[in-house]
C-alpha cells in the first residue's frame, strides 16, 4: 500500500482503486461494481455521493469511501507524489502495464525476472504485487526492436518496456542500434526540431555507411544514464502531430549535408518508420521514430562519406553547418574520425568492403531448422505427460472460423470445454458453433449474462447458467441471427459498451467459478485479429497473474504477428512466443491433440433396450440429461492407459482403499482383470433380492418404488449402491442423480432416459436411479414428481418404471430400516463371519502391495472400526509431528469440520490461501499443494473433486479418524481451536468456493442433530456447541464462541437466535432477550425468530415460577405479578409468530400456536395456586372462571394486576383458538412420519413428534380450569353479569373428550369400543335434546355432528343417535348460514354423498350443496398448503365409503387398520403401496364406486345426472389411460374426495 500511495492519485487505474478499496475494507460487491464501471484514480478524486448512489452503493459504504478518499487526498505521502516532476509522471503512467507484467513468469529473456516473492501481498482474497522500485532495471520487461527494414503496421512498442542496450558493429548485417529520446527537441519549434532530428540521423547514417554496417537509430527511446528518471533504452515515445516534419526534412538535409554521393545516402537511409507506442489502456498517440540504414556493398563500395552537420545558431537565428567531418561507429557511439587516423581509415576501406561483401553473401537464406511444434504443443497441454488431464477444463477464445477449417477443429469435440468466448456473430448459423451443435449441446449466453443478481449466491448463479452441466457459449460481439438487442458492433463501440462486461466475466470465472490450475485458456486465431480478442487476452493474463495456463494456436503467421504485437502491454513477445503454436497446420494440430486425449475418440456409449439389444447414446442427448450421470453398458471402456505411467492403475486402486469414493473405473479395471475385484458386502444380496422382487411384481402396480440403503460412514454403503448400478447396467437403464439439481429437471431427464430410443413406453426397461445423501424431503419430492410424471403417460404399470435407490449415511441404520421394513437394508461397521473371512484375505493381498497407512480405510473396515485401533493408529501417525507448522494447523481445522459436519471438506484453494502458497504457475496444481504437506497430512488427506462445482477439496480419510485427531492433536481447549478458526481470514475472506465453505461453518455452529434425519441423538444445539458446554464445563465459552461467529458472519440474525437460545438454556434471561430482539430487529417477520423470542419468556416463566416449588408454599397475588407480565409477553411474541407464519408462503410453522397453549396452560396452573382461586371440593375452579370469564375482579388482585386484567380475561379465548387451529391442522394432514414406528407405544407427547397426543393432553389441561360443577353452572346461568351456558357446555364437552375433530376421532382409536361409545354418548348428552327449541350455533353443530358420526362408527344402534336423515337436515344450517369452514364442508360431503336409501330421486339442491362443499374444501386446502409441495403434508383420509346406507356407509380408517393385524410401520407401508386393498377383511367393508375417466380425470354422477363430480386419484399411476369406465374405493378427506385402488370395469 505504501508503494501505491507514492503514485499520483490521478494516475491510478481501476486495479489500483480496487486494491485501495479492499484495503479500507469496502464490501466485495461494491468493489466489483466500481471496478466494472472503470472508476480510476481520476474518477475517485471527483466522485460524489450522488454518483455512488446511482451505482447502488449502500449508504454506509458511501460514507466510508468518501471519508477515506478525503483522508487520502490530504495525506502527506500523496502530496509528495503530486509534486513529482513531469518526467516521473510520464514514467508512472506506465504503472498499469507493469502491474500486470511484473507477474509474468521468468520465461522470456534472461534479463527478465520475477519480482521478489516478498513483494507478494494479499488484500482479502486478492493477491497483488507491490509496485516495484523503478530504479531496478531487472524488474522492467525487456523487449526486442522492430525487425530491420520491415515496416510492419502491426508491430507495436509498449510504453516503459526496455530495449536491449545500444550496440556497435556486430556482423555488419545485424544492425547496430542508437537511441535518442528527443524529449527536449519536440518541445521546440519546427525548424529547431528538424535540425536536431536531421543532425542525429545524418551523423548516425554516415557513421554506419563508413564502417559498412547496417543500423537503426530510434527516436523516442531514453538514451541517458539515469538523470531523467528513466532507464536507458526505455521506450517513451514522441508525440507526432505532423509526420511530414520527419519525412520531408531528411531529403532536404541529405542534399545539404552530403557534399558528395548524395544518391548513395538516399539509397542507404530508409524513410522514417513510425512505430505505435501503446500501453495497457490502448494507443497513447505516441511513436518511436526509427530510421534504418542499409549499407549495401553495391552502394557504398570504395567510398568514404563526409558530412557537414547542421546546427541552429541561436545567435544568428538560422541554420548553420559545421565543417566537413568523417564519422564512424565506434562501439555503441558514432564519433568523428580524428585527423591522425584519417589515412589509416581510408586505407582500411577495401578491407571493410571485403568483409561487407562476405557478410552479405553468407547471409543468404539457409534452411531454417523447424521448431518441434508437436512436442511444444504436448508440453503446453499435458505438462510433459503422455495424455491430457481428464479433469482439466478448457476455456476457448476464438474469432471467425473459415468453413474449410471446421473439420480441423474436431479435437475440441473431445475436450472438457467450460465456455467459449466466440467473437464471430455468425457462428451459430454458418460457422463453428453450428458445427459444434451437431456433436454436443450448449447454452447460449452473452457477456452481460455473467452478472450475479443482488444477493445471488454463487451456487444459484451456477445453476441459473447451467455451468458445468453444458458448455457455455458466450457470444462476445452479439449475433446476427438473434432477434433481441444483442447485435454486432464495431471495435470502438464494443470497447465502450461491452468491454466492461468482458472484464467482469473474466474476473468472475477466475476468482469465483473455476479454481486456479483447473483450466487452460486456449486462444484460436482463425482469422485476422481485432482489438476485442486481444482485450480478452489482457484480462485473462492479468487475472491469472501471468500463469502458464494460456495457449495460443495460429496457423497464419500474419494473424499471430498482429496478435503478439497488440498483446505486448501484458507481457513480452518472448513470453507470448513460448505460449504459442504458430505455423502448424490446423489439421496437424487436430491429429496431434487427438493422440493426447485421455479417452478414445472413436468409442461410443450404448444403453440397453427392451429387445435385449443396445442403442447408441449420442453425446448431445446425454448432455441434455445433465442432472443424471448415466451408466452405459460400456462404461469406462473408452479409458486410455498411459503407457508412460505404470503406476496409473495402482494409484486408482490405492486411492479407493485409502478412503476415496469408488469410481466406475474401479469396477471396470476389476472386471477387465487389471486389479482385484471390489468386495461385496452381504447387504448387496439383500438389495438385489428386493429389486428382483419388485421387478417380478412384489410391489404391486406401483410405477415408482424405493429401496433404501442406510449405512454408517465408511461401511461401504456407497460402494454397495454403485455396485448395484454397475452390475445392473446391461439389464436396466442406470444413472446417479447429481446433487442439488432442480427436482423438475431430474424428473424430466429421467423420463427422457426411460423413453430414449424406445418405441413403446409400456415395454421400456425400468430405470434404476441412485440418489446419494439427499435429505428426506428432497428424495420424497423426486419420488412424488416421478409418480406425477408417469401418471401423465399412457403406461400400463405391470412392474416398476423407476426404482429409486436411496443411499444415505446415518449413525443408526438398523433403526432407520424399521421404518421401511420391506424395502430397506442396513450396512454397518459390524462384519458377518463370512465378511470377516473375505476382508481378511483381501487385506493380506493388499498389504503385499501397499503399506497399511496407504489403505487405511480398508484396514479400519476390516477391523470393524474399533476405537482402540483408531486411537493407536492416530497416535503412531502423529508421532514427531511439528505442532507449530501451518500444515499441522490445517490438519486440525479439517478434522474439526469433518468430525462435526457430515460430508464437509475444505477446498484446495482455501488450503493454498491458508498455507500462503500463492499462485502456482504450472498445470500441476494438486502436486504443488501436496509438496507443501508433511508426511502425516499426505496420509490423512483425501483429495476429491465435486461433480457439480468442479471444486477440488480435501477431507480426512474417515470421520472417526478426524475425531481422534482432534482429540490427540489439539493441545488447547476446543473453544480456543474454534476461536482460532474464526480468526483465519485466509479461510473466511477467501473469495473462491466461499459459499460452500461458509455453509460448512454455519452448520458447524447452527445445525442440530436429529434422529429423524439419521443422527445418533437429538441435540439442543449443534454438536460443537454442546461439546464446548459439556466437555469444558464452561457455558460462557460456548457463548464466547457463538458471539465471535456472530461478528464474523456480519451479525447474522440466525447466530443471534442461537445466542438467545444458549442464554435462556443457561438461565441468563436478560442476555437472551437482548439477542432475541437483535435477531427480530433484522428479521421482524420471520416466524421462527419470533417464536424464539417467545421461547425466551416461556423458559423464564418456567424457571422463575416453577410449579413444583410453588405448590409447596403459599403464593400471594403480588408474587405472580411478574409471572403474569412474563407470560403475557410470551403470548404476545407467540401471536406475532402466528401472524408471521400465516404470511410465509413456503413454510407451515405452528410453533406460535403451540407456544401460546403451553404458556397459557402454565399461567392457568399458576393462577390456580392462589387461595382466592383455589379448587372447589368438587374439583372445579369456580372463582378462577368467574374472574377470567366474567366482569368481576377480586379485591386481592385488583391493584397488583391492574395492568393485566383485560389481557387475562382474553386468555381463555386465545388458548381456545390456538387449540382449534392445531386441531384443524391435524385434521388435514398425516401426523409427523417419525411419531410412529417404534415410538408408537412411547409416551412422547410433544407437539413436534406427536401433535395429536399433545393436542388431547393440552385440551384436557385447558378444560380442567374451565369446568364447573352442576350447581355452579346453574348459579352462573342465572348470573346477570355474564352469559356462560353455551361456553360452559362447550368446556364440559372438551373435558369429556369432544369439542374438536381431533379429540373426537382420537376416541375411535381405542381398542375397547364400549368405552368409546360411552364417552361419545356422554358428549352427545351434553347438547340440547330439542334442537328446535334451543338451536345450536355453527361451531356446536359441527362438533355435535362429528360426535354422532363417530358414535355411529362404534355403536350404530345407540339410543343417543339421531337418524341419518335428521342429522342431514340439521347440517343444512351450514348451507343456509353460508358457514363454509373446512369441518362444516367435510361433514356436508359425508352426509350428502348420494345414499341409495335416502336419495332415490334426482335432486338438484342436494347436488348443489355437495358441489359447493367440495369446491370450498379445495379452495381452503389450497390456502392451507400455500406454496408447499403436496408431499410435504400428506393428506389424511378419515373415512371411506362402506357397504350399506345411512351411517353404515361411513367407515372410519381406524376400523380398517384394526383389521390389518400388523405393526404400525408395515400398516403404513401397506396404505402407501396399495397392499391394503388386497386384504379381503378390508375390502368387504367397503363399496366400490362406479365412475369414468375423461382426459386424465375421474368423474362420477351425483344427485343430479346432468352434473358430474370430479374425484382426485390418490395415486396417479393407477389411472387408466384413455377414456374408461372404472371402479374405486372412495375416501373422504379435508381436501376433498379421493379415489383409491382404481380398476378398469370389465
Amino acid at each position: 500500500m505504501e508503494e501505491l500511495l507514492k503514485r499520483r492519485l490521478e494516475d491510478w487505474d481501476e486495479n489500483h482503486v480496487r486494491t485501495w478499496l479492499q484495503y479500507i475494507r469496502v464490501k466485495d460487491e461494491h468493489i466489483q461494481t466500481l471496478y466494472e464501471e472503470q472508476v480510476t484514480g481520476a474518477v475517485l478524486q471527483v466522485i460524489n455521493k450522488d454518483v455512488l448512489k446511482e451505482l447502488r452503493v449502500k449508504q454506509g459504504q458511501i460514507h466510508l469511501i468518501l471519508e477515506k478518499r478525503n483522508e487520502l487526498l490530504s495525506s502527506p505521502s500523496l502530496e509528495l507524489a503530486q509534486s513529482s516532476t513531469s518526467g516521473v509522471r510520464e514514467r508512472e503512467e506506465a504503472s498499469l502495464t507493469q502491474d500486470h507484467q511484473k507477474d509474468a513468469p521468468s520465461q522470456t529473456l534472461q534479463t527478465e525476472t520475477l519480482p521478489d516473492k516478498r513483494k507478494l501481498k494479499s488484500q482479502g482474497d486478492v493477491t497483488a504485487l507491490e509496485t516495484p522500485d523503478r530504479s531496478t532495471d531487472s524488474q522492467q520487461i525487456r523487449c526486442k526492436p522492430r525487425p530491420f527494414v520491415k515496416d510492419d503496421i502491426n508491430f507495436k512498442y509498449v510504453k516503459n518496456q526496455v530495449l536491449p542496450p545500444e550496440t556497435g558493429i556486430i556482423n555488419l548485417i545485424c544492425p547496430c542500434h542508437e537511441y535518442k529520446s528527443l524529449a527536449g527537441a519536440v518541445t521546440l519549434d519546427r525548424q529547431r526540431l528538424e535540425v536536431k532530428f536531421a543532425c542525429e540521423v545524418i551523423k548516425f547514417a554516415s557513421g554506419c555507411m563508413n564502417v559498412r554496417t547496417n543500423g537503426t537509430i530510434h527516436f523516442g527511446v531514453e538514451d541517458s544514464k539515469g538523470s531523467s528518471g528513466y532507464t536507458h533504452g526505455e521506450i517513451i515515445g514522441l508525440p507526432v502531430k505532423d509526420r511530414s516534419i520527419y519525412v520531408n526534412v531528411l531529403d532536404y538535409y541529405i542534399k545539404k549535408c552530403f557534399p558528395r554521393f548524395r544518391e548513395d545516402a538516399r539509397l542507404c537511409i530508409r524513410p522514417p518508420i513510425f512505430v505505435d507506442v501503446i500501453s495497457r489502456d490502448g494507443n497513447e498517440g505516441r511513436f518511436v521514430i526509427e530510421i534504418d540504414v542499409n549499407s549495401s556493398i553495391k552502394v557504398v563500395k570504395n567510398r568514404i562519406y563526409t558530412v557537414r552537420l547542421p546546427i541552429f545558431s541561436e545567435k544568428e537565428n538560422k541554420v548553420e553547418y559545421k565543417e566537413v567531418t568523417t564519422f564512424r561507429r565506434s562501439g555503441a557511439k558514432t564519433e568523428p574520425v580524428c585527423e591522425k587516423d584519417q589515412d589509416a581509415f581510408i586505407t582500411g576501406m577495401q578491407e571493410r568492403d571485403t568483409r561487407r561483401e562476405a557478410a552479405e553473401n553468407s547471409d543468404e537464406p539457409s534452411k531454417r531448422i523447424c521448431e518441434d511444434l508437436e512436442r511444444k504443443l504436448s508440453v503446453l497441454l499435458t505438462g510433459g505427460k503422455k495424455l491430457m488431464d481428464n479433469s482439466q477444463w478448457y476455456i476457448i477464445v476464438m474469432n471467425k472460423c473459415n468453413p474449410e477449417d471446421l473439420e480441423k477443429l474436431n479435437f475440441l469435440m473431445h475436450m472438457n470445454i467450460f465456455c467459449v468466448f466466440d467473437f464471430d456473430p455468425d457462428s451459430k448459423t454458418s460457422a463453428f458453433f453450428e458445427h459444434y451443435l451437431k456433436h454436443h449441446t450448449a447454452n447460449v449466453h452473452f457477456l452481460q449474462d455473467y452478472k450475479r443478481e443482488d444477493r445471488e449466491s454463487m451456487s444459484d448463479f451456477r445453476k441459473r447458467l447451467c455451468l458445468f452441466d453444458q458448455t457455455s457459449w458466450i457470444f462476445c460481439n452479439g449475433r446476427n441471427d438473434y432477434g433481441g438487442d444483442e447485435r454486432p458492433c464495431d471495435v470502438s463501440t464494443w470497447v465502450k459498451s461491452k468491454k466492461k462486461h468482458l472484464k467482469r466475466t473474466v474476473f468472475l470465472i477466475y476468482n469465483e467459478i473455476l479454481p486456479a490450475g483447473s483450466f487452460v485458456v486456449l486462444f484460436l486465431l482463425l482469422s485476422p485479429v481485432e482489438q476485442p480478442l486481444v482485450d480478452t487476452f489482457h484480462e485473462f493474463y492479468a487475472e491469472m497473474n501471468g500463469r502458464n495456463d494460456i495457449i495460443c494456436i495460429a496457423e497464419c503467421g500474419d494473424n499471430y504477428q498482429k496478435w503478439a504485437n497488440l498483446a505486448q502491454p501484458s507481457c513480452s513477445i518472448e513470453t507470448i512466443d513460448k505460449m504459442s503454436i504458430v505455423g502448424m497446420k490446423l489439421n496437424h494440430v487436430n491429429d496431434t491433440i487427438q493422440t493426447m486425449l485421455p479417452t478414445l475418440t472413436d468409442h461410443a456409449r450404448h444403453l440397453p433396450v427392451s429387445t435385449k439389444g443396445v442403442c447408441l447414446l449420442k453425446t448431445a442427448d446425454e448432455e441434455r440429461m445433465f442432472t443424471l450421470e448415466i451408466v452405459s453398458c460400456d462404461q469406462c471402456e473408452d479409458f486410455k492407459f498411459d503407457q508412460q505411467d505404470p503406476e496409473q492403475t495402482t494409484k486408482i486402486e490405492r486411492d479407493f482403499y485409502r478412503g476415496g469414493k469408488v469410481s466406475w473405473l474401479n469396477f471396470m479395471l476389476a472386471e477387465k482383470g487389471f486389479c482385484e475385484g471390489v468386495i461385496q458386502r452381504d447387504a448387496y444380496k439383500e438389495v438385489v433380492k428386493i429389486i428382483d422382487g419388485m421387478l417380478k411384481g412384489s410391489s404391486g402396480k406401483q410405477s415408482v418404488v424405493t429401496v433404501h440403503v442406510f449405512h454408517q460412514p465408511g461401511s461401504g454403503g456407497s460402494t454397495l449402491a454403485r455396485q448395484i448400478l454397475w452390475n445392473s447396467r446391461k439389464d436396466l437403464r442406470c444413472a446417479t442423480v447429481k446433487p442439488s439439481c432442480a427436482v423438475g429437471k431430474i424428473c424430466e431427464h429421467a423420463i427422457q432416459l426411460l423413453e430414449y430410443e424406445e418405441n413403446d413406453i409400456n415395454q421400456c426397461l425400468p430405470v434404476l436411479l441412485l440418489v446419494e445423501d439427499a435429505d428426506e424431503d428432497y428424495f420424497d419430492e423426486i419420488k412424488h414428481e416421478l409418480i406425477v410424471a408417469i401418471g401423465c403417460k399412457t403406461v400400463n404399470v405391470v412392474r416398476p418404471v423407476f426404482i429409486l435407490l436411496n443411499c444415505r449415511r446415518c449413525n443408526n441404520p438398523e433403526k432407520r430400516c424399521k421404518k421401511f421394513p420391506l424395502e430397506a437394508v442396513a450396512v454397518t461397521h459390524k462384519l458377518t463371519k463370512e465378511e470377516k473371512r473375505v476382508f481378511s484375505n483381501k487385506r493380506k493381498k493388499l498389504e503385499k502391495q501397499f503399506e497399511p497407512e496407504f489403505i487405511l480405510t480398508f484396514v479400519l473396515m476390516s477391523e470393524e472400526f474399533p476405537e482402540e485401533y483408531i486411537r493407536d493408529f492416530v497416535k503412531h501417525l502423529l508421532e514427531g509431528i511439528d505442532r507449530s507448522k501451518l500444515v499441522t494447523e490445517l490438519i486440525k481445522y479439517v478434522a474439526l469440520l469433518n468430525h462435526y459436519v457430515a460430508n464437509s471438506s475444505i477446498s484446495l484453494s482455501h488450503c493454498e490461501a491458508f498455507l500462503g502458497l500463492g499462485i502456482p504457475i504450472d498445470h500441476l496444481r494438486q502436486q504443488s499443494f501436496e509438496t507443501s504437506l508433511n508426511d502425516q497430512a499426505h496420509l490423512l488427506f483425501i483429495h476429491f473433486r465435486d461433480c457439480t462445482t468442479e471444486i477440488q477439496s480435501i477431507r480426512i480419510v474417515h470421520p472417526l479418524v478426524a475425531k481422534e485427531i482432534l482429540h490427540q492433536l489439539s493441545d488447547q481447549p476446543l473453544s480456543q481451536l474454534v476461536m482460532n478458526l474464526l480468526q483465519q481470514k485466509a479461510f473466511l475472506k477467501h473469495r473462491f468456493a466461499r459459499d460452500e465453505f461458509i455453509k460448512f461453518i454455519r452448520d458447524l455452529f447452527i445445525r442440530r442433530h436429529k434422529r429423524s434425519q439419521g443422527d445418533s441423538t437429538d441435540t439442543i444445539f449443534s454438536p460443537l456447541i454442546e461439546d464446548i458446554r459439556n466437555e469444558e464445563q464452561a457455558p460462557e465459552k460456548a457463548v464466547e464462541v457463538l458471539t465471535a461467529a456472530y461478528e464474523c458472519f456480519e451479525k447474522d440474525p440466525y447466530f443471534a437466535q442461537q445466542l438467545a437460545r444458549l442464554h435462556y438454556m443457561d438461565k441468563h434471561f436478560a442476555d437472551a432477550i437482548k439477542w432475541a430482539e437483535d435477531a427480530k430487529h433484522q428479521l421482524p417477520h420471520n416466524s421462527y425468530i419470533l417464536d424464539t423470542e417467545g421461547q425466551v419468556y416461556r423458559k423464564q416463566l418456567n424457571v422463575l415460577f416453577d410449579l413444583t416449588a410453588l405448590r409447596a408454599e403459599e403464593v400471594p397475588p403480588d408474587k405472580l405479578t411478574e409471572a403474569i407480565r412474563i407470560a403475557l409477553k410470551a403470548i404476545e411474541c407467540f401471536r406475532a409468530a402466528q401472524k408471521a407464519a400465516q404470511s410465509e408462503a413456503d413454510s407451515m410453522n405452528n410453533a406460535g400456536f403451540v407456544g401460546e397453549v403451553e404458556v397459557g396452560c402454565h399461567l392457568l396452573q399458576l393462577l390456580s395456586l392462589l387461595d382466592i382461586f383455589k379448587k372447589d371440593e368438587d374439583g372445579s375452579y369456580t372463582k378462577l372462571i368467574e374472574y377470567l370469564l366474567g366482569k368481576d375482579i377480586p379485591e386481592e388482585v385488583k391493584e397488583p394486576w391492574k395492568k393485566f386484567h383485560g389481557k387475562l380475561k382474553g386468555l381463555q379465548n386465545g388458548i381456545y383458538e390456538a387449540l382449534e387451529w392445531m386441531s384443524d391442522d391435524s385434521s388435514y394432514f398425516q401426523t409427523n412420519k417419525y411419531e410412529d414406528g417404534e415410538d408408537e407405544s412411547s409416551n412422547t407427547g410433544d407437539a413436534a413428534h406427536n401433535p395429536r397426543k399433545w393436542l388431547i393432553k393440552k385440551t384436557r389441561l385447558f378444560t380442567r380450569y374451565f369446568t364447573l360443577s352442576e350447581q355452579e353452572e346453574q348459579n352462573l346461568k342465572q348470573s346477570s353479569n355474564c352469559s356462560l351456558s353455551p361456553l360452559v357446555r362447550q368446556l364440559r364437552i372438551y373435558k369429556n373428550g369432544g369439542g374438536n375433530i381431533t379429540s373426537i376421532f382420537s376416541l375411535l382409536s381405542d381398542q375397547k369400543t364400549d368405552r368409546t361409545a360411552d364417552k361419545l354418548e356422554k358428549i352427545i348428552s351434553l347438547y340440547p335434546e330439542d334442537h328446535q327449541k334451543e338451536k345450536l350455533d355453527n361451531i356446536d353443530l359441527v362438533n355435535f355432528t362429528l360426535s354422532h358420526i363417530a358414535l355411529a362408527c362404534v355403536a350404530p344402534r345407540s339410543s343417543k343417535l339421531l337418524t341419518y336423515q335428521k342429522l342431514r337436515e340439521l347440517s343444512q344450517q351450514f348451507w343456509k348460514n353460508k358457514y363454509y369452514t373446512s369441518s362444516a364442508c367435510f361433514l356436508l360431503t359425508l352426509l350428502y354423498w348420494p345414499d341409495e336409501a335416502c336419495d332415490q330421486e334426482p335432486n338438484e339442491a342436494k347436488d348443489r350443496i355437495l358441489n359447493t362443499a367440495l369446491e370450498t374444501m379445495k379452495r381452503l386446502h389450497d390456502i392451507k398448503m400455500k406454496n408447499l409441495p403436496s408431499r410435504k403434508k400428506q393428506i389424511y383420509t378419515h373415512f371411506f365409503l362402506g357397504n350399506g346406507n345411512g351411517f353404515d356407509k361411513i367407515v372410519h380408517k381406524s376400523l380398517l387398520e384394526k383389521l390389518t393385524n400388523s405393526r404400525l410401520n408395515e400398516r403404513r407401508m401397506k396404505w402407501l403401496t396399495g397392499d391394503v386393498w388386497k386384504n379381503p377383511r378390508v375390502t368387504q367393508k367397503l363399496k366400490r364406486v362406479k365412475g369414468w375417466t375423461e382426459n386424465g380425470a375421474i368423474f362420477v354422477r351425483g344427485h343430479w345426472k346432468q352434473n358430474k363430480i370430479r374425484i382426485v386419484p390418490l395415486h396417479f399411476p393407477s389411472m387408466p389411460h384413455g377414456n374408461e369406465n372404472v371402479t374405486f374405493y372412495l375416501g373422504f378427506t379435508y381436501a376433498g374426495l379421493f379415489a383409491n385402488d382404481i380398476q378398469v370395469e370389465h
